[in-house]
């Protein structure tokens, strides 16, 4: 049986596993921290249905990560941020009632927005099945292997992380990720090309 991680490569592997959440949709995470030990029995599983409920968590919190990955937010003339899911076309947004008269085709669905979704679900995985609740609940005899695995697979995912969003970069601000900032001197959106408040086309 292997032994556990010195405590020091411990403690550099949880603020790297740190900085991945915060890659990923705060309210994904939250709930999943919140439920999990709940919906585990703290991750001794009893029966089959806590292994069933907590599976569906997995599962539902990663289409939850996927789905944030193609919305987005802007800023309207009102100062009042809008949130819609992106598209071919644009932004259909279901939140502003005026979108119809705004021009949001700068928001339309690009290919970086699929490897996003690919992204954080790599990133929830690695964060979700190294989790303790998982770990006990599903291989609790890889235990001290999931250890290991937290020591590694943090570094090596964050790695990945950083190499697609050079490839990549994110210009969206979704579901669960930080809104559009609002310049000092507007009160609105930072006005670069994208992020411009928008005005009704009449």
């Amino acid at each position: 049986m292997a032994s556990p991680p010195p405590r020091h490569v411990t403690d550099r592997a949880f603020q790297s596993l740190g900085d991945l959440i915060k890659l990923l949709p705060s309210g994904t995470v939250f709930l999943f921290q919140f439920l999990a030990p709940l919906l585990s029995n703290d991750g001794r599983c009893p029966s089959a249905a806590n292994k069933w409920l907590l599976a569906t968590l997995l599962t539902a919190c990663g289409l939850s990560c996927c789905f944030s990955s193609f919305t987005d937010s802007y800023v309207a003339d009102d100062g009042r941020v809008y949130y819609g899911i992106a598209t071919r076309r644009g932004l259909w947004s279901f939140s502003d009632p005026a979108a119809a008269s705004r021009d949001l085709s700068a928001y339309r669905l690009k290919v970086g927005d699929f490897a996003h979704a690919f992204l954080t679900l790599v990133v929830f995985a690695a964060v979700a099945l190294l989790d303790s609740d998982t770990v006990r609940c599903f291989y609790p005899a890889a235990e001290a292997e999931a250890g290991i695995l937290l020591s590694v697979l943090p570094p090596v995912v964050g790695g990945l992380a950083t190499s697609m969003f050079v490839m990549f970069p994110n210009e969206r601000h979704g579901i669960g990720y930080p809104p559009p900032t609002p310049a000092p001197e507007s009160g609105l959106a930072k006005s670069d090309s994208r992020r411009a408040p928008l005005s009704e086309h009449n």
